[in-house]
């Protein structure tokens, strides 16, 4: 099997690589520089625990890394399904806690339009609203 880099042709393809790219870049950012990504999503460590480091550079970083790269080399319409749903899954996520624990705060709702957006733009194309 050869990888190649396919180039996106389509505008519903540009939209879906721009969530791939964005996906990738922030797994980039997560893996060099966790601490910095956990406070600006204003997370910490325990001072005791700077394993937890790991996570974030294994879980978060490596999810976000392995989706959107595979999402960008494949350029498949079920891949960039599967990158829109994992955005809309976090969006859902992350309304249920607004709702649930009172975390309805600005901060909060700007990265809910945000992710809102990182999973429309491939479920667009994935399903073929945008061509």
């Amino acid at each position: 099997m050869e990888l190649s880099f396919p180039w996106p042709m389509s505008q519903g393809e540009w939209l879906a690589w721009i969530s791939a790219a964005v996906t990738v870049l922030l797994g980039v950012f997560f893996l060099f520089a966790a601490g910095t990504g956990l406070k600006a999503l204003r997370l910490q460590t325990a001072p005791d625990r700077p394993q937890a480091l790991a996570e974030v550079c294994g879980r978060v970083a490596g999810f976000y890394l392995g989706l959107g790269l595979a999402a960008i080399l494949l350029a498949q319409p079920l891949i960039y399904m599967a990158l829109g749903f994992a955005w809309a899954f976090t969006a859902f996520g992350r309304l249920v806690s607004m709702l649930s624990d009172g975390g309805g705060r600005l901060y909060n709702l700007v990265l809910l339009v945000v992710e809102v957006v990182l999973a429309a733009l491939p479920l667009l194309f994935a399903f073929g609203l945008v061509s």
